[in-house]
């Protein structure tokens, strides 16, 4: 299939804006700050990669994007948001600086970047809870979403979520990281929230169990692969390339793979991942070309 992928992914990106632009309150409503508190952290300049994969999920099993798959993207990005700020307040990492900006906490103080992180999960999940369409998908869209950003393994036994994960790394700071720690980590604090992008994706598309089962080996691969490179580039890249303060892990002494593995390995291990969730998607023929392009990107990206 032959397909542009800067304009599928300016596209994407267009799609998204506009969906989160409609969702979140204007500065002008009242209580003004914390709304313009979200909006700082929103309209960031993120690469809205986790929306690009609900979309493509949604489009390859559906055959076009269906109704709804721009607000699952958007609830998405606005839970990925969240996490961003509440991640960079003095309690946790202590950044100031993130997507080459002042964080929410540095501009609007930490009070109020906490509420506007509590905002942004309340508001993503009315956002779902409004999604057009059949009512069991967006039940199960609910519930996927739910684990992958908590603290438990869920009912079918997945692994921890988002908040889960953040747990075990500030829990892991100062120790000497272990191999079973730092995939630990990587599949719930990152990992979750990209696997789960893209079974929300094909769920909103109509996926079937057999298709989903495919979509979420695909989305745990790529999502590990990702948090793998993302290791690797803060030890390899500046500041300014990255847009957020490079080193913090190091410095930090979080557990990271690099620290376990090595550069060199980390880097085969994040291809073959790659390869590995490339191979999930093989059943769906041409039309996973653009899901797979966004992959690749995910992992190949230098920023």
């Amino acid at each position: 299939m032959s397909f542009d992928y800067a304009q599928l992914v300016k596209s994407g990106i267009a799609l998204t804006d506009a969906a989160l632009e409609r969702l979140l309150p204007e500065t002008a409503t009242q209580p003004h700050n914390i709304h313009r508190a979200m909006r700082h952290s929103v309209f960031a300049g993120g690469k809205r990669l986790r929306p690009l994969l609900v979309m493509e999920s949604a489009r390859m099993i559906a055959g076009d994007l269906p109704d709804g798959a721009a607000d699952v993207g958007a609830a998405i990005e606005m839970l990925h948001t969240y996490s961003l700020i509440h991640d960079d307040l003095p309690a946790l990492d202590n950044d100031d600086l993130r997507r080459g900006k002042p964080t929410c906490h540095v501009v609007y103080g930490e009070a109020m970047a906490i509420l506007a992180g509590d905002a942004l999960q309340t508001l993503a999940y009315e956002t779902l809870a409004k999604l057009p369409g059949d009512a069991a998908a967006k039940i199960e869209i609910v519930k996927e979403v739910a684990v992958a950003t908590g603290t438990g393994v869920g009912s079918e036994g997945l692994a921890p979520g988002m908040i889960g994960g953040q747990v075990m790394d500030i829990e892991g700071e100062g120790q000497k990281p272990t191999a079973e720690l730092v995939e630990a980590i990587h599949r719930s604090k990152t990992g979750a929230l990209i696997t789960v992008s893209i079974v929300a994706g094909g769920l909103i598309g109509g996926a079937s169990v057999e298709e989903v089962t495919h979509l979420r080996r695909f989305g745990e691969r790529a999502g590990l692969a990702f948090q793998i490179v993302d290791d690797i580039l803060d030890v390899t890249q500046s500041s300014e390339e990255l847009g957020k303060t490079a080193g913090k892990d190091t410095a930090s002494d979080k557990a990271t793979w690099p620290a376990v593995f090595g550069l060199d390995a980390s880097r085969e291990t994040a291809a073959e991942l790659l390869r590995d969730g490339l191979a999930e998607l093989d059943i769906f023929g041409q039309r996973a070309d653009a899901l797979k392009a966004v992959a690749r990107a995910l992992v190949e990206r230098t920023n």
